[in-house]
């Protein structure tokens, strides 16, 4: 299968792990960050594409897709889709 996606995807995983951030250090540049714990209470993970996961936050049913880094595992930038 042919993702056109995926050379900016590894890219954008390259990145992101190279220099982990803090919860601290995500919160101040994105806002809300989740653990993997209080993500899977906030929402429903329906696909996955690293960096991504596609979800549906559970308060509202809304879709959309937050980013996340690997280690230590922290959620972020929720995205709701139009």
């Amino acid at each position: 299968m042919n993702d056109p996606t995926e050379t900016i995807r590894r890219e954008q995983v390259r990145k992101i792990n190279a220099d982990p951030g803090s919860r601290e250090a995500l919160e101040d540049k994105h806002g809300q960050v989740w653990d993997t714990a209080q993500l899977q209470q906030d929402f429903e993970v329906t696909g996955f594409a690293a960096p991504y996961v596609i979800a549906r936050r559970k308060a509202d049913e809304k879709q959309g897709s937050l980013m996340f880094q690997h280690s230590p595992r922290f959620y972020f930038r929720f995205e709701p889709a139009e």
